[in-house]
């Protein structure tokens, strides 16, 4: 019979990989509960406290690291190989692999190949940057084993102190519902990447990370392209991951630009599509730039702009100067009072000393049926 180390340790033999590798699903590999997918890139900085934390998780499961190192240039690569020794007397076996390119693969790439690699039933995304609570993989893998078919999150702790306050907030006090609800906003994916874990089931269904590199949110693509195919979300409620902030973090170096055209396209796609009219709520800047970024079709459904600003009111319309069309399309501006259902609301959360929620509370609205925040 094994020993209980040897049993914990036993994982699928490495290959390299190929596209049709990582799209051939579950056949034929060997199992352990858990991997924690944790691509690597110049993390030499944060690694020790990373490593620390995953050795200290109070899962009895059998457990994988699975890394992939997307050409450092720092000892990224040696730091992790250099706890394998200690991973392995925890009982959490270590797969690690990387390429020496003279450019990293990006994301998505190095995130591609640590799956494919590994071997768990469900797959843990760990940012090196970041630290798990010690209770992380067993409160989320119990979570995955009830809603297999889920991405699971989590609440999330921000250091520097202070630091995205606005962004935390939002991640930490969404609604089972809301997470649904307002995945069009500009803070992205309601349930955020570095909180991520899931069955490999739920991977292989939605497919690998998109490649393209630098610039690409891979998250994003892959939460939408999900929500397409019917994926659930959930999120338990505990904090369970300490969440860095700085300015090397790959997600600064995708354009807001790239980032608005794929939440319009998906606001129109999941929403607009099914409604014949609606009113933007916010007739300045945000509110014209989303009506200036809609189909024809969908400009045609805008029955009005609504605001509190009596100076936008009291103009009367909109005129939508760029447009070809003769006459040019004008639109209403109204108090939002004035206005009717459905709205698109492009107010920013959180902003207003909870005057702009009070004013929305007071239509007694429901959120996913009436309105849909976009901002």
């Amino acid at each position: 019979m094994d020993s209980p180390k040897l049993k914990r340790l036993r994982s699928c033999e490495n290959k390299t990989a190929s596209k049709e590798d990582l799209e051939e699903g579950e056949e034929g590999r060997a199992r352990v509960d858990v991997s924690i997918i944790m691509p690597v890139y110049n993390a030499a900085l944060w690694l020790e406290e990373c490593l620390q934390s995953i050795m200290n998780q109070d899962f009895t499961g059998s457990m994988e690291l699975s890394v992939f190192d997307d050409a450092s240039t720092d000892d990224s690569k040696k730091m992790v190989e250099d706890w394998r020794e200690r991973l392995e007397t925890k009982g959490i076996s270590l797969k690690i692999s990387g390429h020496n390119s003279a450019q990293p693969k990006g994301v998505g790439y190095a995130k591609n190949q640590a799956i494919f690699q590994s071997c768990g039933q469900h797959l843990c995304f760990q940012d090196a940057d970041d630290v798990m609570k010690p209770q992380r993989v067993r409160l989320q893998h119990e979570a995955a084993l009830l809603h297999p078919y889920s991405l699971i999150g989590c609440r999330v702790e921000r250091i520097p102190e202070g630091s995205t306050e606005r962004y935390t907030r939002w991640i930490n006090t969404l609604t089972q519902g809301q997470l649904f609800t307002q995945v069009f906003t500009s803070h992205g994916p309601t349930v955020i990447m570095p909180t991520w874990f899931c069955s490999r089931m739920c991977f292989d269904k939605v497919g690998r990370f998109d490649e393209g590199g630098k610039g690409v949110p891979e998250d994003l693509l892959f939460f939408y392209r999900g929500l397409r195919q019917g994926l659930a979300l959930r999120r338990v409620d505990q904090c369970l991951l300490v969440y860095r902030y700085h300015e090397k973090a790959a997600t600064h170096s995708v354009s807001e630009d790239t980032i608005w055209k794929l939440r319009v396209d998906f606001l129109q796609e999941r929403v607009l599509t099914h409604w014949e009219g609606f009113t933007i709520w916010n007739a300045g800047k945000q509110g014209r730039k989303l009506y200036r970024s809609l189909s024809p079709a969908n400009q045609k459904k805008v029955k009005a702009f609504c605001d509190v600003d009596e100076n936008k009111i009291q103009k009367g319309f909109y005129t939508y100067e760029e447009s070809k069309e003769r006459p040019k399309p004008k639109i209403p501006v109204l108090h939002y009072k004035e206005a009717s259902a459905p709205f698109i609301i492009c107010v920013k959360l959180d902003l207003t000393g909870g005057v702009f929620e009070e004013n929305l509370s007071s239509l007694q609205l429901d959120e996913g049926e009436d309105y849909y925040h976009f901002n």
